[in-house]
């Protein structure tokens, strides 16, 4: 009977993460950003609560776009997004975050809080035009230019505990 109240003690303390799609040791989490082949472009902790974004210049309309994400609790997610326009492509889906105005003609959608599924998606990353980066908006670490390095390639975007560790 011991080992069924250990169990139940195990599962209790690991549910929460599970659930949540979260490793426990999300403190440990690192954002890394790999090529189909492996290469790894970028590899950056991101403790609880650190946030980072995707911006890249929109292909027709040539302005910035960002897309802005954080670790809650190990869980990557889509928290905000930044668009300066309703280009195509681009707009707020009703019920899906909260619009309102940047001030200089622009818009956030703030409350977004989507987790990413299995803390990872792919992005095919965009010409030096387009220059998809990574940008820390409370400098944590250097941003990163993911078009200098692998323009016209998929890359895996990732939150989580690095393989060789």
């Amino acid at each position: 009977m011991q080992w069924q109240q250990k169990l139940m003690a195990l599962l209790l303390v690991c549910l929460p993460f599970a659930e949540a799609g979260a490793s426990p040791a999300s403190a440990s989490a690192y954002l890394t950003v790999t090529t189909e082949d492996g290469e790894t472009l970028l590899e950056a902790a991101a403790p609880e609560g650190v946030r980072w974004c995707i911006q890249w210049q929109h292909s027709v309309e040539h302005f910035t776009v960002l897309d802005c994400y954080r670790n809650a609790s190990g869980v990557m997610q889509l928290e905000r997004s930044h668009q300066p326009d309703f280009a195509a492509g681009l707009g707020h889906i009703v019920g899906r975050g909260e619009q309102v105005s940047d001030g200089q003609g622009g818009y956030w959608i703030n409350a977004i809080n989507e987790p990413v599924i299995n803390n990872r998606y792919v992005l095919r990353v965009g010409a030096n035009a387009v220059n998809h980066q990574v940008v820390w908006p409370d400098g944590e670490h250097p941003d990163i230019s993911l078009s200098e390095q692998a323009a016209g390639q998929r890359v895996i975007i990732q939150l989580g505990e690095p393989e060789r560790f």
